[in-house]
């Protein structure tokens, strides 16, 4: 089963002579075979969706493709797990109100709760939370980290304080500063040099006037295996820079020294090492992927749908093939649009006749950027947006 869950494309049966086959693959089978295969998890996330996960360790699960609906927020139960560092215990992080960020650079530095962030005018924003390595499991070369396909992002609602309304009441940023830096508030194990596991990320200045100190994830006061009780969000940007149990914010003229900025998350040629003069791993790319090939069992006509994202822009359309990339049709967005930084769900009637058919997505974003067929392998696997890879395949009886 678990070998079936990781090929790069999935084959679905459907039709009349598949009936027992796709009676097989219905939800209540598919996901107690799945929580038979993914029983045990962390009990840190043993609150999650039992059987929805993909296990790649302790601190790295992954949702299953088909666990993605048309619902536009992604639950918190279903939400993915990425942590370089072991999450915060409730004793680590004690009276959650009282937790203190740290803010310097500016004209007035001090630390500031979360019991008074709560009184600066709070703020909400859904957008996109994603793995800069969701995706790489579809890269043909070795690379080290998790073998993310597609279920290393989710939909996410924000609530918090801006940054920018953080920085107006401690006087505005002190003196001409280039960075702005997150760090996360995990213990750094004894022994180990500080800066080559620390969480801390730099990013452009201009983040800040998108950027969040969020409290709350889909309306709940944000999990610690998702980075409460304060987490610095910045829609448009890979997950890596939404730093987790934030204890420090900064303004700077240059980038952090920790390994995590100066090496990681940098994109370069396979077999390079990472360097600061490298591209980081910043603002998402426009990207799409079907997450259900059918609805329901039968010939003739198929409900398509699936998710699209343009990363910092609106999105203009999304385009379904079901023969491989030779015909494109338009799809329909279902739902509210949440904004430029959030995902929106897509779908597609089609009349699937009998054999195999290459089914794909493609997005296009409001000023014209559009997924690629394929992408440029890279060291690390970041970043992939190809829609050939991200196709799958679908064989109806």
């Amino acid at each position: 089963m678990l070998d079936e869950l990781k090929v790069k494309r999935r084959h679905f049966l459907v039709g009349a002579a598949g009936a027992a086959g796709a009676a097989a693959l219905g939800d209540a089978g598919v996901r107690a075979a799945r929580a038979q295969e993914a029983s045990g998890l962390p009990d840190y996330v043993s609150w999650k969706e039992p059987g929805a996960f993909i296990q790649h360790s302790p601190q790295t699960l992954e949702t299953m493709r088909g666990e993605i609906g048309l619902s536009p927020l992604t639950p918190n139960d279903l939400v993915f797990v990425r942590n370089n560092l072991p999450s915060l215990t409730e004793e680590q992080v004690g009276d959650p109100e009282a937790w203190e960020v740290n803010v310097e650079g500016v004209a007035q530095p001090r630390p500031i709760t979360l019991a008074e962030l709560r009184t600066l005018g709070p703020e909400t924003v859904a957008c996109v939370l994603q793995c800069s390595g969701n995706g790489r499991g579809f890269f043909e070369h070795e690379t080290s980290g998790s073998q993310w396909l597609t279920g290393a992002a989710a939909n996410v609602s924000w609530t918090g304080v801006p940054v920018r309304t953080v920085v107006e009441a401690m006087g505005g940023v002190d003196g001409d500063k280039s960075f702005m830096t997150g760090t996360g508030g995990e213990p750094i194990p004894e022994g180990l040099d500080p800066l080559t596991v620390i969480v801390e990320r730099s990013v452009p200045l201009e983040a800040q006037e998108v950027a969040l100190l969020a409290w709350e994830m889909n309306g709940e006061p944000i999990p610690l295996a998702h980075g409460g009780p304060v987490r610095l969000v910045l829609p448009g940007y890979y997950g890596v820079n939404n730093v987790k149990h934030l204890k420090r914010l900064s303004f700077d003229e240059t980038q952090s020294q920790a390994d995590i900025q100066r090496s990681g998350y940098r994109v370069r040629p396979v077999g390079e090492s990472g360097a600061p003069d490298q591209p980081s791993m910043y603002q998402m790319n426009v990207k799409s992927w079907v997450t259900h090939p059918l609805r329901e069992a039968g010939t003739g006509r198929t409900q398509i749908w699936g998710v699209a994202l343009g990363g910092t822009e609106d999105l203009d359309r999304v385009e379904v093939s079901t023969d491989g990339g030779e015909t494109w049709e338009e799809a329909r967005f279902v739902g509210p649009d949440l904004g430029r930084f959030a995902w929106r769900p897509f779908v597609l009637a089609a009349d699937l006749a009998p054999g195999t058919h290459r089914i794909a997505s493609r997005a296009t974003t409001a000023s014209g950027a559009a997924q690629p067929r394929d992408f440029e392998p890279n060291h690390r696997g970041y970043g992939h947006n190809g829609w050939d890879a991200h196709a799958v395949d679908v064989t109806v009886q």
